[in-house]
């Protein structure tokens, strides 16, 4: 035999995978040829030449014609040719004799052929034989083989060894797209996302999307100095293994760009990930299309992924069809989800039987969800069972839900201990909740603090209630704010009498929310401004909304512009409702029409209700009162 050398090398073998082989030609841009060509190389070949031989041998090879390949490569192999002893043993292992193909791969691969080292290292892995199989893919990377370079990547990640991110790298640069999605799930683990936050991670967790990783991905440090920060880096491997058809890869490009905002690019690779077989990603699309208003086209999509096992789109179904009351339907789509594994499935199934009244089918779903680990099915069980009137078995619920991350059931667990009188319990909890940007929770830390004398951190703690978009913490910081400030007087010369303090500020914007204490007290400032228009809108709001302090202040604004009929409307109506100031006003007014018995029942009123200065003022009136109406 002669020596194998560079003289032909038209075929290669590739990655041996499912269907054992991969071809590749060497000499030619194209993956098939015409049959004028076939019919020149088997002329050349039945002539003797050693080229033609291998070519036609790897053209059989390619066609799956096992039988007219062999002679041929047998034939080419004996004369040297590296590429028909690797084709050979290719032939050899689709037929069943990996022994002998391994010995002709050797052959080649010696020879130089970094096809046959890879496709003798994947043997020897395959045989169990690691060191062998890292030797000879080792040989085949060095040699700028991609798919020797990803196999050789994928048995060091396997051992956890740093250096398997060069050989991915290696791979991915000569376009393996397998290769270059695993550098991009590497560089995300680096990055820190989006498994471990961050715009991406939240978007996968509101459309479900568990990413797929693989626990021999590697950790390592964040990026050097001058190198391109790794998310940016993962990102462009993504996109480069979705163009080449990488389906999970486009599904995580679609990700990182509703993260960013780019909505339409971002459905483009979910719909090309989607057409490909990925259900996440027909999911993911139908999120988008929701949230762009297209019910019905998002329906499609999920109806889609539902069938394909998704059990996301499964519950995502159960929804839409809940909201229009198709209970039925909602059900059977969260029992589909179930089966498919999602849990979610179970805690939808608790909402469904709770929002029906069906409250023990309710229990028992919030107990199978709880139990598998659903931290807000344990939430939603302690709150069944507090409101069943066991506390006692909410408890290690409500316990389980925020030591697993749940913000509601820390905040629950605050109002649990508050209600048992246990402040030290409860503030921890509050506090806890608050941490976790719970809007309620920090306005209760904020109110315990105020209590405690601790203003500087409790109005740190009021301006995330208020910032969050509580009434009630805006209120309670205009308050803290509000008596800080000196007392107001006369405007300076030139000052403007409009401008607003910062705590009339959060004044209003607990107003606006319908705070009824909020829209008296920015009345109250707008009429020390003399803006009695701008007061009285203010005072009517609250009175309607039955403040009986915005009902007197509005009758006192009303008085005073000689509207007194519609005044007193406003003083009744307050006074009723136990304001003993209400009832003052209007025994004077009665007073003052001379109803001196009409003045003393309201006095009487008056008395009763109180404070002690309007209870004195009263008495008085009602004794001259009595004296007249004697007299």
């Amino acid at each position: 035999m002669k020596t194998m050398g560079d003289r032909a090398t038209l075929l290669e073998t590739g990655r041996v995978d499912t269907d054992r082989v991969e071809l590749r030609r060497a000499d030619e841009g194209t993956d098939t040829a015409t049959a004028e060509d076939e019919a020149r190389h088997r002329h050349a070949a039945e002539e003797g030449d050693t080229e033609s031989m291998s070519v036609l041998g790897a053209l059989l090879l390619r066609r799956g014609d096992l039988d007219g390949a062999e002679p041929y490569l047998r034939a080419a192999t004996a004369e040297g040719d590296r590429a028909a002893a690797n084709n050979l043993g290719v032939l050899l292992h689709q037929r069943g004799y990996a022994d002998e193909a391994a010995g002709w791969w050797r052959i080649a691969a010696v020879a130089g052929s970094a096809a046959a080292a890879h496709a003798l290292g994947r043997h020897f892995r395959e045989r169990g034989d690691e060191p062998a199989a890292e030797y000879w893919l080792r040989q085949s990377a060095e040699h700028g083989h991609a798919l020797g370079a990803y196999a050789l990547a994928d048995l060091l990640e396997h051992h956890g060894d740093v250096g398997a991110e060069r050989w991915l790298r290696a791979a991915a640069e000569q376009g393996h797209r397998e290769a270059a999605y695993r550098l991009a799930r590497l560089l995300d683990r680096r990055a820190g996302t989006p498994t471990g936050g961050g715009p991406a991670a939240d978007v996968a967790n509101r459309r479900g999307i568990t990413w797929d990783t693989d626990p021999r991905m590697l950790r390592t440090s964040s990026a050097a100095p001058g190198e391109k920060p790794p998310a940016l880096e993962a990102e462009q491997w993504y996109r480069q293994a979705a163009a080449r058809g990488h389906r999970r890869a486009a599904l995580h490009l679609g990700v990182i760009l509703e993260a960013r905002g780019e909505l339409k690019e971002a459905g483009r690779w979910y719909l090309t990930s989607a057409k490909d077989g990925e259900p996440r990603a027909a999911c993911a699309l139908g999120f988008l299309l929701r949230d762009a208003g297209d019910e019905e086209s998002a329906a499609v999509w999920w109806l889609r992924a539902a069938q394909e096992g998704d059990g996301n789109a499964a519950n995502a179904l159960g929804a839409q069809h809940a909201a229009r009351g198709e209970q039925q339907t909602a059900e059977r789509w969260y029992r589909a989800a179930l089966d498919a594994g999602d849990i979610n499935g179970a805690y939808n199934l608790g909402l469904l039987c709770a929002a029906q009244g069906r409250t023990a089918q309710a229990e028992q779903w919030y107990r199978r969800a709880a139990y598998a680990g659903h931290r807000e099915a344990a939430n939603a069980l302690a709150i069944l069972l507090l409101q069943g009137g066991d506390a006692s078995g909410a408890e290690p619920w409500f316990s389980k839900a925020a030591e697993a991350g749940s913000v509601d059931a820390a905040f629950n667990l605050g109002i649990l201990h508050a209600g048992r009188g246990e402040d030290r319990a409860a503030l921890e909890w509050y506090e806890r909740a608050a941490a976790a940007g719970h809007t309620e929770a920090a306005l209760q830390v904020g109110i315990a603090l105020l209590r405690d004398g601790d203003e500087r951190e409790a109005e740190a703690h009021l301006r995330r209630a208020a910032g969050g978009g509580s009434a009630e913490g805006a209120f309670r910081l205009g308050m803290l704010l509000d008596a800080r400030q000196p007392p107001s007087g006369p405007p300076a010369l030139g000052e403007s009498v409009d401008e607003k303090s910062e705590c009339e500020e959060w004044y209003e914007r607990a107003a606006e929310q319908g705070h009824r204490r909020a829209q008296v007290r920015v009345g109250m400032l707008a009429a020390g401004r003399g803006d009695m228009a701008g007061a009285a809108k203010w005072y009517r709001e609250a009175a309607e909304a039955g403040s009986l302090g915005g009902a007197f202040n509005l009758g006192l604004l009303l008085a005073r512009e000689g509207r007194e009929s519609e005044a007193q409307l406003w003083w009744t109506r307050a006074a009723h409702a136990g304001h003993g100031r209400a009832a003052l006003r209007l025994a004077l007014l009665a007073a003052r029409r001379g109803e001196l018995g009409e003045g003393e029942r309201w006095c009487v009123r008056a008395v009763e209700l109180g404070p002690a200065e309007v209870a004195e003022r009263a008495a008085r009136l009602r004794d001259a009162l009595h004296q007249e109406l004697t007299a």
